[in-house]
């Protein structure tokens, strides 16, 4: 007679790969998930089976940068200009301003008008 079922392997920790360009919060977000139990943070070089990225700031933090105009647009949103408004001050009709607005809008991936402008001052691409 044998004796009990040997106990299984445990399954192996999850690598994760952090791939910030800022360094102190890459540090912190490495002791953070250094802590929990079943993770462990990717070595240099290390593929990862989890990686967690945000993207640079510098280009405005997402996939499409806003255009020059269209910074100009969320800058003039951002005062609580409306479209006709914002039409004057640049110089287009309220119908190319309002385009410009529906454009940073879906860039920032914002619900509207006053989301857009939360959204750029978190990446800051505006200044409030």
């Amino acid at each position: 007679m044998s004796g009990p079922d040997p106990a299984p392997d445990p399954a192996p920790d999850l690598a994760i790969r952090i791939q910030i360009a800022e360094p102190a919060l890459t540090a912190r977000l490495a002791a953070l998930f250094g802590q929990v139990p079943g993770l462990r943070i990717a070595a240099p070089g290390e593929p990862g089976d989890l990686v967690l990225s945000v993207p640079d700031i510098a280009d405005g933090g997402f996939e499409q940068p806003l255009t020059p105009r269209e910074r100009d647009v969320i800058a003039l949103l951002a005062e609580g200009l409306s479209n006709k408004e914002i039409g004057c001050r640049l110089g287009i009709s309220p119908d190319t301003a309002k385009f410009h607005v529906g454009r940073v809008i879906d860039k920032l991936d914002a619900t509207g008008r006053t989301d857009a402008v939360a959204h750029a001052a978190r990446r800051g691409i505006i200044h409030l």
